[in-house]
């Protein structure tokens, strides 16, 4: 299988990932309180998550990540959708981005457009799900078999788009990266990368070990790249150098800024939250990351950043 990011990698030796979704939505207006979290938006606001990814593509992105983390079908039959409605939604998150990525390429003379950005539907955790912070734990209490059944009707949903890969991400325990593993073999002409929650420099967030973790996303050619995010930006360098002595497929990285997720207030601790991110980008290319963006709490501002860095090395 062709690995999707090779053109870009060809060409500058690194893919930029865009930057937060859900929390730029809140830092422009948007009201999330609610157990879809950026989802809803999909109800209730598609323009506005069309217009970040176009913001995030203007910033440098050459990957957007569609609005699908946390949409579910479970989650949107409690809200009285069907079936049909639901396979609307998992359509529109893609089709957002692929029409923010149309108006974008429109705005360069035919001679000079770039590389197509690509399109990464979103497979977030069953913790996501859950809107109670299990993402950062991993404490489920459901087997491989039961994680696989709840995670493909969205895999199945999101692989009949125009979508380039699935991005599974922010997948904080063993058991669910084996359940998303296994998942793949049943969309065999779908890329994907794999990226972990990790509560330190050597562990998930359930306490296992990032390099089992990274082990087993590597025993499936479908896994383009493999990595981190919405993790501490101080914990990314040792893990990325964890990831590089077990495998050589492209590592990525997308962290959160640092602050903390209150999961029982619903809302980010202020702190000490990275505010400059090009140094660390070009220390997280040097320890081996070749795909690089952030997570929770990150802007567009902070993905010009990144992009203007690691373009100049």
């Amino acid at each position: 299988m062709l690995n999707p990011f090779t053109p870009f990698l060809d060409a500058r030796g690194v893919v930029i990932i865009d930057g937060a979704l859900a929390t730029e939505l809140e830092r422009r207006g948007a009201d999330l309180r609610d157990a879809l979290w950026s989802a809803r938006l999909l109800i209730d606001a598609p323009e506005l998550i069309r217009t970040v990814h176009l913001d995030y593509l203007r910033a440098g992105a050459d990957v957007l990540v569609t609005a699908s983390y946390q949409a579910s079908s479970e989650g949107f039959r409690r809200r009285g959708l069907n079936e049909a409605q639901v396979a609307s939604l998992f359509r529109l998150s893609v089709q957002l981005a692929a029409d923010a990525i149309a108006e974008y390429l429109a705005g360069f003379p035919a001679r000079r457009k770039p590389l197509r950005p690509l399109i990464a539907a979103s497979i977030g955790p069953y913790g996501a799900y859950l809107a109670n912070g299990a993402e950062y734990r991993g404490d489920y209490g459901l087997s491989v078999e039961e994680l696989m059944a709840w995670h493909r009707p969205r895999m199945a949903a999101l692989a009949q788009t125009e979508a380039d890969l699935f991005a599974c991400e922010t997948i904080p325990c063993l058991a669910e990266a084996e359940a998303l593993v296994r998942l793949l073999a049943e969309f065999p002409y779908m890329p994907a990368w794999l990226a972990f929650s990790c509560r330190d420099g050597a562990t998930l967030s359930s306490g296992e070990a990032f390099a089992d973790a990274v082990r087993l996303a590597v025993r499936s050619e479908q896994i383009a790249a493999v990595g981190v995010n919405c993790t501490p930006p101080r914990f990314i360098e040792p893990l990325l150098t964890i990831a590089r002595g077990v495998t050589t497929r492209p590592l990525l990285c997308y962290p959160n800024s640092g602050e903390a997720w209150d999961a029982a207030a619903r809302c980010w601790v202020e702190g000490a939250g990275v505010t400059d991110f090009a140094e660390l980008a070009q220390r997280w290319c040097a320890a081996g990351a070749e795909l690089i963006g952030g997570c929770c709490r990150t802007t567009p501002a902070d993905i010009v950043a990144i992009a203007q860095a690691l373009h100049t090395l």
